[in-house]
């Protein structure tokens, strides 16, 4: 029984530390406390988050209580992982309105009958100045500089605040609180993971178990996915958008997000592998796995409409229906510029690469001069990639 929990759990993992640890935690029959935590830093959760939630969802189903841990405390700081420059700091409404979001977002994996949701700041607010720099005298400046991120920037010279060595403190202070048995977290947060394990050892307890998950990345292939990269699928998207978004990605890291996302099983994943080695095209599999998703976060009914719409919008060249329609009362602009006003790109930059790329269209024609100027008094649909649709219409100024 152990034996068939821990390969269960073991796949799609990225690293257990430790996994001897871990056995022997599974071996005493008793539910676990496992951990992760998210800091509502955007409005909404992403496929990305859900790599982890699927994880809890796993451990949930093996009967061991999950706590998902809210970090509006430590939202107020802003990770510091992976960061190059200090993050602009929220303000707490931001962080409150954000925690809402993810509280209500996370029932959609997670059975909310035997979750438990908390926040941080339940035991943080009540931490005072004392208390905080206890907390800080377990742990050295030549620890926290041993994290890569922060050995960069120092040896570069470029600054770092104080508060940010707080965060990985605090956030292993969490597992204290919660008494975790087990963290989850991507693989970019092993640091902070490890010191929750150093706090408990200061506090008397158990260490927990660090598990680490692979990092999904964004519809680029390249950054990881994140709503202010823009290369995210929102587990809220609209049905339509989420399968467009999922077509959109590479035959290549199509498998990346089946290995990560479906609850297929590895044999009927590989089952999928092979059918495309022998010739089945690579969209149909990307099609059923785009359904599978859509079905997950809305439903059944939804995903065969959005496949509908689909077929009907780019395989037969139908416009949206529901196509956005906005006005720009700034005269005769650069065409990158219309793009970047009218939302279809994140910026000008963007909308460059994409009119090279041979991603742009107007009224359907594909377009590749970067420099197009578009006159006053003129109303046309614009199209970005396969997704973005945009009647525009751009009066004088």
């Amino acid at each position: 029984m152990v034996t068939e929990a821990f390969t269960q759990i073991k796949q799609g993992v990225h690293e257990i530390l430790l996994e001897d640890e871990l056995r022997a935690k599974l071996k005493h029959g008793q539910p676990l406390n496992i951990k992760a935590g998210f800091d509502p830093t955007a409005p909404d959760l992403h496929l990305g988050h859900t790599v982890l939630l699927n994880k809890l969802r796993q451990f949930q189903e093996l009967g061991h209580t999950i706590f998902f841990l809210i970090g509006d405390f430590t939202g107020m700081i802003g990770d510091p992982t992976g960061k190059n420059i200090t993050r602009q700091a929220l303000t707490r409404d931001q962080v409150l309105a954000y925690a809402r979001t993810y509280q209500a977002q996370t029932y959609k994996i997670l059975d909310p009958n035997t979750t438990k949701v908390c926040f941080n700041s339940q035991w943080m607010n009540k931490m005072d100045a004392g208390g905080l720099i206890k907390l800080a005298a377990k742990h050295t400046v030549a620890r926290m500089l041993e994290r890569d991120d922060f050995h960069k920037r120092y040896t570069g010279g470029i600054p770092i605040s104080l508060h940010e060595f707080l965060y990985p403190l605090i956030q292993g202070y969490d597992s204290v609180e919660l008494q975790a048995d087990v963290e989850l977290g991507g693989t970019d947060q092993k640091f902070n993971l490890l010191v929750g394990r150093e706090l408990q050892k200061h506090y008397g307890q158990t260490p927990q178990v660090v598990l680490t998950m692979p990092i999904l990345e964004g519809l680029d292939g390249v950054q990881k996915m994140s709503k202010s990269l823009s290369n995210y699928i929102g587990i809220t998207d609209k049905p339509d958008d989420m399968f467009g978004k999922i077509m959109s990605i590479s035959d290549t890291l199509m498998w990346r997000y089946i290995d990560l996302l479906s609850f297929k099983t590895p044999k009927q994943i590989q089952d999928w592998q092979q059918s495309v080695k022998e010739g089945v095209n690579p969209r149909d599999i990307k099609v059923a796995f785009a359904q599978e998703i859509i079905q997950r976060f809305h439903s059944r009914k939804a995903a065969e409409h959005a496949y509908e719409e689909f077929v009907a919008r780019f395989q037969q060249g139908k416009m949206p229906e529901d196509m956005p329609e906005v006005t720009l009362n700034m005269g005769e602009m650069a065409i990158a510029n219309v793009l970047k006003q009218a939302g279809l790109t994140p910026s000008t930059s963007e909308a460059m690469r994409m009119i090279k790329q041979g991603a742009v269209k107007i009224d359907g024609e594909r377009i590749n001069n970067r420099t197009l100027k578009m006159p006053a008094n003129s109303n046309h649909v614009y199209q970005v990639g396969k997704r973005r649709f945009a009647r525009i219409k751009i009066l004088n100024n």
